[in-house]
């Protein structure tokens, strides 16, 4: 697999590209029968740090059997309750692969990228927080400019970009399991929701 995948969450194939690139990482899981766990990880109380618990809230009807969400908007996993939280996801799934999701800061031309990465990811890096690294996956988007200062940065962020970013990862993340799993084994999602596959 490649190193570093960075994709343009405002490109038109953004959603498509997202979907083949995980599908590939999780065919195998899915495969093994390991439990995957969605970990989206932020807060709602800051703008650019919002970016985890609104994918977390686009995909909550993901919850199955076989896939599981971890954060939203009405029960963010954050700095305060992230520790807990990965002791909860040992503790109930035996060998799970975790998908984890976080905003991050970057340079001026990656904001509003996506990057896809096969290692963990470092929670509260921009604001130099002790926390564990999590994930087998990491999705990380760029929501604004790193620098000085991180705590305003991310209070000031615009809310469009972390929108646009959280709406290509979490379509590029359903149509991944969709392709994956299929719409019956994945309890006839297609016709619960109304939606049809897009192949492209």
């Amino acid at each position: 697999m490649i190193e570093k995948i960075i994709l343009d969450s405002m490109s038109k194939d953004c959603t498509f590209k997202l979907r083949d690139i995980v599908s590939n990482y999780i065919l195998p899981i899915v495969k093994s029968s390991r439990p995957i766990v969605i970990l989206c990880i932020g807060t709602d109380r800051s703008t650019g740090d919002s970016l985890g618990p609104l994918v977390g809230n686009k995909l909550s009807f993901l919850i199955r059997n076989k896939i599981h969400i971890y954060g939203s908007l009405e029960c963010p996993v954050h700095a305060k309750n992230l520790c807990e939280i990965i002791d909860e996801i040992s503790y109930s799934y035996k060998n799970p692969y975790i998908i984890a999701i976080d905003a991050c800061l970057g340079s001026l031309q990656n904001v509003g990228k996506i990057i896809i990465e096969e290692k963990p990811l470092s929670p509260g890096a921009a604001m130099n927080k002790d926390l564990p690294k999590v994930g087998d996956l990491s999705i990380t988007g760029v929501v604004n400019i790193a620098g000085a200062f991180e705590f305003m940065v991310l209070q000031n962020t615009r809310l469009y970009t972390v929108m646009m970013l959280a709406d290509a990862i979490s379509k590029g993340l359903y149509h991944s399991i969709l392709k994956t799993l299929g719409g019956r084994k994945f309890g006839s999602i297609y016709d619960e929701f109304n939606i049809k596959d897009v192949e492209v």
